[in-house]
């Protein structure tokens, strides 16, 4: 056996007998219990028992948990969040890189899975995801061993999306309205990375800034959604990492927040980081699934969150949606324009060229796919990627390379934010124009919760 087998055995299953005395406990689905499916769990291996499960879809969704779990051991960061049951959790902590013990396993669930006639359309719909959740487990393991496929192959295999086909000469128009939007000396980039970085915050300003501009997102957040009590986030401003913002989501509906000031924070940045990681971006997001999925629900697969995983294009898309959906039409500009650039002593006169400047920028963002595609398949090299990257990022040199090192690092993720946020603006939208039927839209695609081939599927596109 293996020392990954051994670690495995040894966490999870606990193999501890009832006494002989005591009736037999019920298990979950049929116990009577207060408490919800992790509290339960962690309960039956305190009382020195192995959880059973009545529904074969629970016993599934407990197998996957482990699994995913004992891949975030060997695949740094790929257990975004986890608030499942902490025997799990403490029950695996030194995981040998073993690839074959891994691939044996998700067959096994995936036959597992496959044997399951679902009672309900809820066991249905758990069934089809958790499928497509081993499928991109099972790919993972093989980028993490050396063995990547190629970009659209992994983002089909992991994200369950379908990348197009980019020809770079079509975003030349875009390019040249921003030529004319910002004229004057120097490349477009350098005239692009300028003007922004004269709309920086003060560093002394940054926290006043980033509180107004959050709370403001959570107001809106609130007028449509009830969240859950007690919810709350923590905000750091951290230095030396390859993304910009991110949200750890600690669970018991709280979240750390870290704001990467490596580079200047241009204001916009504000709004925009304050939806992406809080409201309505990947903290409520979050909230949903403990609240609803795991703890109402019982859905225990969705204690545990891959970040590399078919869920990932609506995490990080309707994170950036949210921002449009929270500020609708011009209602973005005024709120920075006639708050935060006073906040941060910026000239608000600015407000809109910068607005437009973003807009056009966000139409640039699918040719950051094709230069990532071609790095990552070999194509070009690392100092060809630098120019072609920067000509459509526009940013500086160095900001570009930490752009580079963020497409080294997460792969095909990339599309997740660009091609993830269509697929979140397409459904929502097709909801209609009224704000409360956009809003509800927007719930229920993080709650049923879809990927990318169930939008389609709902939109009636092949």
């Amino acid at each position: 056996m293996s020392h990954l087998r051994h670690s495995l055995a040894a966490a999870l299953a606990l193999g501890l007998a009832a006494c002989g005395s005591e009736p037999e406990p019920q298990p979950w689905g049929v116990a009577e219990t207060d408490l919800d499916v992790v509290d339960w769990i962690d309960a039956e291996y305190a009382a020195g028992r192995e959880p059973r499960f009545a529904n074969p879809v629970d016993a599934a969704a407990a197998e996957y948990v482990k699994l995913a779990i004992a891949l975030g051991r060997v695949d740094q960061g790929f257990v975004d969040a986890y608030h499942g049951p902490q025997f799990w959790d403490d029950g695996i902590k030194d995981v040998d890189p073993d690839p074959a013990f891994f691939l044996d396993n998700f067959k096994r669930l995936r036959d597992q899975l496959n044997q399951i006639a679902p009672q309900s359309e809820a066991d249905e719909i758990r069934v089809e995801q958790m499928k497509k959740l081993v499928r991109a487990m099972q790919r993972r393991v093989r980028i993490v061993n050396d063995d990547p496929p190629t970009f659209r192959v992994e983002a089909a295999a992991v994200y369950d999306v379908r990348v197009p086909d980019y020809d770079l000469s079509e975003y030349d128009a875009v390019l040249a309205e921003i030529d004319a939007l910002l004229p004057g000396e120097g490349t477009t980039a350098e005239r692009v990375v300028a003007f922004r970085d004269s709309l920086a915050v003060p560093e002394d300003r940054l926290q006043a800034v980033f509180d107004r501009a959050i709370e403001e997102c959570r107001t809106r957040t609130q007028a449509y959604y009830d969240l859950p009590e007690g919810e709350r986030f923590r905000m750091e401003f951290v230095t030396d990492k390859s993304w910009s913002g991110y949200n750890y989501y600690q669970g018991d509906y709280e979240s750390l927040i870290q704001i990467n000031t490596d580079f200047p924070i241009v204001i916009d940045r504000a709004v925009d980081l304050g939806c992406h990681e809080g409201y309505p971006g990947h903290h409520v997001w979050n909230l949903f699934i403990e609240s609803e999925l795991v703890r109402e629900r019982g859905w225990l697969e969705y204690s545990v969150n891959p970040l590399f995983s078919p869920f990932g294009p609506i995490a990080e898309g309707s994170a950036n949606y949210g921002i449009d959906l929270a500020f609708p039409g011009e209602e973005k500009i005024a709120f920075e324009r006639d708050v935060l650039f006073p906040m941060a002593g910026l000239d608000p006169a600015k407000a809109e060229t910068l607005a437009t400047l973003m807009m056009l920028k966000g139409e640039l963002s699918h040719a950051t796919n094709e230069v990532a595609r071609r790095l990552l398949n070999g194509e070009i090299t690392g100092e060809a990627a630098l120019p072609l990257m920067q000509k459509y990022y526009l940013e500086s040199e160095e900001k570009t390379r930490q752009r580079l090192r963020f497409v080294r690092t997460y792969r095909a993720y990339v599309i997740n934010y660009n091609i993830g946020k269509d697929y979140a603006r397409d459904y929502v939208e097709a909801a209609g124009e009224e704000p409360d039927a956009r809003w509800a839209a927007f719930k229920e695609m993080l709650t049923r919760p879809m990927t990318a081939s169930d939008i389609d599927e709902a939109l009636g596109r092949e």
